[in-house]
């Protein structure tokens, strides 16, 4: 197993609280739950960003591709229409 290394953070009593309720509620000790939650959030985060390095014409030219409206589909219209397999 690798080495592990610390992470200290110093809290609110009440915050301290939170974190402790939320952790027993899905049956996971606090520092557990503070590192899922932390570490899913750094993903959502890092997924986020978005860099797109373009020239005027080229966004420009993006703008308007999202800003189009949508063709008509009529197979997916007609997949829309149907119900749901569990209903």
């Amino acid at each position: 197993m690798a080495k592990t290394v610390p992470i200290n953070m110093r809290v609110e009593p009440e915050q301290q609280a939170l974190l402790t309720m939320a952790a027993s509620v899905l049956k996971k000790d606090r520092s557990a739950f503070i590192l899922d939650v932390a570490c899913r959030e750094a993903m959502n985060v890092l997924l986020d960003q978005r860099v797109f390095n373009l020239d005027e014409a080229q966004a420009k030219a993006f703008e308007e591709a999202l800003e189009a409206p949508v063709p008509e589909n009529s197979k997916l219209k007609k997949l829309l229409a149907e119900p749901a397999p569990w209903e």
